[in-house]
């Protein structure tokens, strides 16, 4: 039970009046508090006990698109062998609560509510716990009981299929060969004379009974094109709120291509990884995205990109507007030697632009749905 500062209150002021009109003699004083003792003893009365409830809190899907319809049902049965009284449900909805008037109901007797859940914006929104809530008229106390465990709604960004528009970018047949020479491997690359300690399976036996003397394959390594996005969460990067979720769209889209295409991906997105395993997964995380004022801006995407995967093949920086040529060149400095740079700049408002310099290039687009056409001029 709790007692409002009202209750509080008119607790201070009974006993006043008491002491007061006992001291004073004045009987109205006197009977005042009274009057006030028995208020606050009636509160009580109707706050004390616990009413037996069976709460079922559901929701009709726990992830939804921007815009896609989120309901909730919940269902409150008397599982008492009496009438119950009526009471207060508080149901939190993000960061809004409804309040739910339970009537009184009978033995058994259960009271359903449907409620709707806000998807306008990309977001995780908390629905829950479900707390009862009995008290006098007056609102000198309380009782709130906790019946329910909150779930998260996931409100996922808008995604655009990609299909073949990054083909060019995100090959990954046979894998990709380097530059490095290696004793085995499936590419391969050349012959060269036998050294004490080669594997005899390699011993190309054709051409060594030809010149008479050993000669074994030597091979190029090759390695699974690995795909990193790294996404700007600084907000300074951004002229406003919908350029960032443009650019969260942007990763986002990349990235499920990618998983769906069964090649090898990494996001960086705020203070870790988020989850690729399959694309709902990333997509919960990328509903928990937000821009902060100490989030990395573009400048500082390429030392995280190879700090974390230092093996990548393709890097994806998506940043906002704001950020100029230059802060966007020191971006993709560190990156390692032989990576394909992309920086995809969402600016809103603007056309698609594509200027590639030595490895890197940059990309601008205004919408979500510019981006297979700018990676089709990436590729290209």
């Amino acid at each position: 039970m709790h007692v409002s500062p009202v209750g509080w209150g008119v607790a201070v002021l009974a006993v006043v009046s008491l002491v007061a009109g006992r001291l004073l003699g004045w009987g109205e004083l006197a009977g005042l508090g009274v009057a006030l003792v028995c208020a606050l003893l009636v509160s009580v009365l109707m706050t004390a006990g616990r009413p037996r409830y069976g709460v079922v809190l559901d929701l009709a899907d726990r992830r939804v698109r921007i815009g896609q319809r989120a309901v909730g049902r919940l269902d409150v049965r008397n599982a008492a062998r009496r009438r119950s009284l009526p009471s207060q449900v508080e149901l939190p909805v993000g960061e809004r609560t409804a309040e739910l008037a339970v009537p009184s109901l009978a033995p058994g007797a259960v009271h359903d509510e449907l409620f709707a859940i806000p998807t306008d914006r990309r977001a995780v929104v908390v629905v829950g716990p479900v707390l009862s809530r009995r008290g006098d008229p007056l609102g000198l106390a309380r009782r709130r009981l906790r019946w329910t465990e909150p779930y998260e709604l996931f409100v996922h960004p808008e995604v655009v299929a990609l299909g073949g528009a990054n083909a060019g970018l995100l090959r990954d047949l046979e894998g990709q060969a380097t530059r490095d020479l290696s004793d085995s491997d499936l590419n391969f690359h050349a012959l060269r004379d036998y050294v004490a300690g080669d594997d005899r399976r390699y011993i190309h036996w054709r051409t060594t009974a030809r010149t008479g003397q050993l000669m074994v394959k030597q091979f190029e390594d090759t390695r699974r094109t690995l795909t990193t996005v790294a996404l700007a969460t600084a907000t300074g990067d951004y002229a406003d709120a919908d350029e960032f979720e443009t650019a969260v769209s942007v990763a986002a889209s990349i990235a499920v291509q990618a998983i769906r295409d069964e090649r090898e991906v990494e996001v960086l997105a705020g203070p870790g990884r988020l989850r690729t395993g399959t694309p709902p997964l990333l997509l919960d995380d990328c509903a928990r995205v937000a821009s902060t004022a100490a989030g990395a801006g573009v400048a500082l995407l390429g030392r995280r990109v190879v700090r974390e995967t230092p093996d990548v093949s393709v890097a994806f920086l998506v940043t906002g507007g704001v950020p100029t040529d230059a802060e966007v060149r020191l971006g993709t400095r560190h990156l390692p030697a032989g990576t394909r740079a992309v920086v995809l700049r969402c600016t809103r408002g603007a056309d698609v632009a594509v200027r590639t310099q030595g490895s890197t290039t940059l990309a601008t687009l205004g919408r979500l749905e510019d981006l297979p056409r700018a990676l089709r001029r990436v590729a290209g």
